[in-house]
């Protein structure tokens, strides 16, 4: 870093570097654009299942092997990878993700479209970190963190709508793959806005700062309570269906809380500094325990909604506070590179691991294990808290 840069860096908002405003929104979309699916997938893996394309148990599979692989993306390109070329970087992985989703409109087969899955979700992590590479650069990562889980809500609010209600019904799952990939054609404009190189974050010991009790806690502490999440949202329309809900409804209810999720960023982008992010995630993993009994107790459309709703709104009102969370955890903020790997693992094995408790038909075990994944998430920060209280103590 030159004497500039750092003298920048000093002044301003940024611990490195220095981008524009269109530089910023710019790596916030790519990073959006490769999150798309974690709204999507309801509709689509809804329409996959109910068109026969996936049984239930091959659904959770597909859903896992594009989460998976969205967390290994992103982790190989926030730590292994120089955040150099980011503009052919993101050009590439959005070339990446367009063939993978023409590739998951014309498969034929569960396996062939779990390969597919698979690569997107490979480019979607890659694009995710472009994101989050820039976001952990920033003296307001909460903040920035807040802008960004905002816009890639809305995104994906506005896309679940438009193939809830009439991509899916006209051309079926294979029209929205289709639309997921011409939104990766028309954002390789925006790949040439991007900063092309990142100025580096100290690298010294950055595996042995994540790799320390605190981190791992922290990290835990979002894995579990994305767990709860990914299980309930993998898994909603079957779910809805068991209750006499339709799958049209359903979407509609997917689109309703992905606003909510909007609402929820927002809110957390105005509060997030004056809530203790411990006493924010704590009420919020209540919450989440409580909506998931409401959901296993077999309710009728409107607490369905209800439900759908507030678990919308929480989602990614947490977000900010998982980021000062692990600021908190390793000030290196190396730990906030792996935050996002951390969600989407945890997104990944919810619903694979809710799967082995279905019996048949029945999908009550589902949100059962979203409620023990939600307090376990509680128990984690309490963990985080004594450990980190016990350095502070011993130093």
């Amino acid at each position: 870093m030159t004497a500039t840069q750092a003298a920048q860096a000093e002044e301003g908002d940024w611990l490195v570097g220095n981008p524009s405003g269109l530089q910023l929104a710019s790596a916030l979309w790519i990073g959006s654009v490769g999150l798309l699916i974690l709204g999507l997938q309801p509709v689509l893996l809804g329409a996959l299942y109910t068109e026969g394309h996936v049984t239930g148990d091959e659904l959770a599979l597909v859903a896992t092997a594009e989460m998976v692989a969205i967390a290994l993306g992103s982790a190989i390109v926030a730590m292994l990878l120089p955040a150099r070329n980011m503009r052919w970087k993101s050009t590439l992985l959005l070339v990446l993700l367009g063939l993978a989703n023409v590739w998951s409109a014309y498969a034929v087969t569960a396996n062939s479209l779990i390969g597919a899955r698979a690569l997107a979700g490979l480019a979607e992590g890659g694009l995710v970190a472009v994101a989050t590479e820039l976001i952990a650069r920033s003296r307001r990562a909460e903040r920035i963190g807040g802008y960004f889980v905002t816009l890639q809500t809305l995104a994906q609010c506005a896309l679940a709508l438009l193939l809830a209600l009439y991509v899916v019904p006209a051309a079926g799952s294979a029209g929205g793959f289709i639309a997921l990939g011409v939104v990766c054609l028309l954002s390789l404009v925006v790949a040439w806005t991007v900063p092309d190189d990142y100025a580096d974050l100290p690298k010294e010991e950055q595996f042995a700062n994540v790799l320390n009790l605190p981190s791992i806690t922290a990290l835990l502490s979002v894995f579990c309570y994305f767990m709860f999440f990914g299980a309930v949202w993998a898994f909603l329309e079957p779910l809805g269906a068991q209750f006499g809900i339709d799958g049209r409804t359903v979407g509609l209810m997917v689109s309703a809380s992905l606003a909510a999720q909007v609402i929820g960023a927002m809110t957390a982008t105005v509060f997030e500094a004056r809530i203790d992010y411990r006493f924010a995630i704590t009420v919020i993993g209540a919450i989440a325990a409580i909506s998931s009994a409401l959901l296993a107790s077999g309710p009728g459309p409107s607490v369905f909604w209800a439900v759908a709703l507030v678990m919308g709104f929480i989602l990614l009102f947490i977000v900010p506070y998982q980021i000062r969370l692990a600021i908190t955890a390793d000030e290196t903020r190396h730990a906030v590179l792996l935050v996002p790997a951390a969600q989407l693992f945890g997104l990944a094995i919810g619903p694979v691991a809710a799967s082995l408790l279905i019996d048949g038909e029945n999908f009550r075990p589902v949100p059962e294990f979203a409620a023990a994944s939600a307090l376990a998430s509680v128990a984690m920060l309490g963990l985080f808290i004594v450990i980190a209280r016990r350095r502070r103590i011993s130093s």
